[in-house]
């Protein structure tokens, strides 16, 4: 019996993370979603936010996701993501730069449409500053 899950962390453009955990935490849907080995398996959708990865070696790997799905099974775990970084990737000012160009796009919004843009790129903008400021506390 293995104390170990694999997981895989995928983007659209590459493999993010792919390696052994003894846990793995992330933001479904309904809240946070903290899966061991031997999990039930599902299939869901999870939120912007962290992806927090404990390693057996005791470590643990950040990876902001921008949404997407999630599939475990019991020895893996697959989360597949259009946008995943990388918790040392982040750049705090990079994040809040975009973050001001959000909230500006949000006040400027003529239609619906734009205004649900917006909103969607400052929930996602907002996910990646915490998942930033939360990946650096741990340092």
């Amino acid at each position: 019996m293995a104390n170990t899950i694999h997981v895989d962390v995928v983007s659209a453009e590459e493999s993010i993370f792919s390696g052994e955990a003894t846990f793995v935490a992330l933001p479904g849907e309904a809240g946070e979603l903290g899966i061991y080995p031997r999990h039930t398996p599902l299939i869901t959708r999870i939120k912007p936010g962290a992806v927090r990865v404990m390693t057996p070696s005791g470590g643990e790997e950040f990876i902001f996701v921008a949404g997407g799905i999630l599939e475990v099974q019991p020895n893996v775990v697959t989360v597949l993501s259009d946008t995943a970084i990388r918790g040392k990737d982040l750049d705090e000012a990079k994040a809040s730069e975009a973050r001001k160009d959000a909230e500006e796009a949000l006040k400027n919004a003529k239609s619906e449409i734009d205004m649900a843009r917006a909103t969607s790129e400052l929930a996602i903008l907002a996910a990646q500053i915490a998942a930033l400021r939360k990946y650096r506390q741990k340092r």
